[in-house]
């Protein structure tokens, strides 16, 4: 059996290592879009902080794939061919497959800003950004970062901590619109303000000139700033472009069933680049995060290996780490219509905690959480809605004190260990 896999992330790894495990004889090869070994994304703000070199970044040991007989090649892929079973490679090369795995991932977007694609405006996406951003950085006091999502974040505290004066612009009335709520993504602002971060939000970038070596961004309140260096954190689409012709169907992402599978037979896809079943709604969505990406990975290979199993769906889950102040959120952190919800929050300490219940029948059932400075019983949450415990008369409890959640855990699941 030959494996094909595209994609040498998080996902296509884990996918690599589970099919070698589940099939110790099949040919697999492992495709990445560049020349180096694969790597987390994720690491990349602690090379640009020097904390880790670039070996620090890498996936698996350089021997691994070696180790498990696992062919890596380093280029990006053109063209896939359904019909004959073969994808082609940016230098022609024609590679014959039984069964696909495609774990494109995802690609930065390009704000339509004019001046976004000037030398000096970079996305932090590879390594080879993070060489340039770091290069330009050091030897630069004035930095200007567009987008405060999660992966803006990210890139924000390697930058803080690099010493540079750092001013970040997010259209959104908030940070990490699609993760936090008005009082924790505002509670979120105020701290990076006071760790000395400049932010405007519910701010546009109208454009970026440059002018001798200077970057010159407009903003649509009039405001001008001077910076050594633009970097953009705007957003990520899947990586479906070369897919064009395959016959493979693409919704928001790659169409697949709860066994990973395309529409067409042999072929599977997982990860960012997939359409996958969300825990919390039931539906088909792209999750761009890696515990799904992981997840997927993993499920995928088990079926191409033969083994019929189902992916109930992931849930939706966000860790954030924000120059010390941590952040989560889990499932539908922002909650469902008719479904009651209770925080506590304490600005001068930047303490919150939303809790997110269902309707109807699920009344008493915690569907999403969002924290932010509170790191404990996150684990619990998180089993609380993965389960879908019903919380019975602990429901009007955590009302009145969230953080009694713990509580709630042991006697709810205590009750159904006395049932069976």
């Amino acid at each position: 059996m030959r494996h094909v896999i595209i994609g040498a992330g998080p996902c296509g790894v884990v996918a690599a290592e589970t099919l070698r495990k589940q099939d110790p004889d099949s040919t697999i090869i492992l495709i990445g879009n560049e020349p180096i070994p694969p790597y987390s994304r994720m690491a990349i703000p602690y090379f640009l902080m020097k904390d880790i070199d670039e070996a620090g970044t890498h996936l698996r040991s350089d021997d691994f794939y070696d180790t498990h007989n696992i062919q890596y090649l380093g280029h990006a892929v053109e063209n896939v061919d359904t019909d004959l079973k073969v994808l082609t490679t940016d230098d022609g090369t024609e590679i014959p497959y039984d069964k696909l795995l495609i774990a494109a991932g995802s690609k930065p977007l390009l704000p339509p800003i004019e001046g976004a694609d000037l030398p000096n405006v970079h996305n932090c996406w590879t390594i080879e950004d993070a060489r340039q951003i770091a290069e330009r950085s050091h030897s630069c006091l004035e930095v200007v970062l567009m987008g405060a999502g999660f992966i803006g974040c990210i890139i924000l505290e390697s930058l803080a901590k690099m010493g540079v004066n750092l001013t970040v612009i997010e259209m959104g009335d908030r940070m990490v619109p699609r993760m936090l709520d008005d009082k924790a993504g505002g509670l979120l602002e105020k701290w990076c303000i006071e760790k000395g971060v400049n932010i405007r939000t519910s701010t546009r970038v109208n454009s970026i000139k440059e002018e001798d070596d200077v970057m010159i961004v407009e903003l649509d309140n009039g405001e001008t700033i001077q910076a050594c260096t633009v970097i953009s954190a705007t957003g990520v689409k899947p990586n479906t472009e070369f897919l064009k012709g395959s016959g493979i169907e693409v919704d928001h992402g790659i169409v697949v069933n709860t066994n990973m599978q395309t529409n067409v037979a042999n072929v599977y896809a997982a990860g960012d680049v997939a359409q996958g079943k969300d825990f919390s709604t039931g539906n088909y969505e792209v999750q761009a995060i890696q515990p799904t990406a992981t997840d997927h990975g993993r499920i995928a290979a088990l079926n191409m290996a033969g083994h019929l199993v189902e992916h109930n769906g992931s849930v939706n889950m966000n860790v954030l780490d924000t120059l010390g102040l941590i952040s989560h959120s889990f499932g539908l952190w922002m909650g469902v219509e008719g479904g009651d919800s209770v925080d506590i929050y304490n600005e001068e300490a930047y303490k919150y905690i939303n809790l997110r219940f269902g309707a109807d029948k699920e009344e008493d059932v915690l569907v999403g959480a969002s924290t932010l400075g509170m790191t404990q019983h996150i684990g619990v949450i998180r089993g609380l809605i993965e389960g879908k415990t019903h919380l019975g008369v602990w429901k009007s409890r955590l009302m009145k004190d969230p953080t009694r959640l713990m509580e709630a855990y042991l006697s709810c699941t205590q009750e159904l260990d006395n049932v069976v």
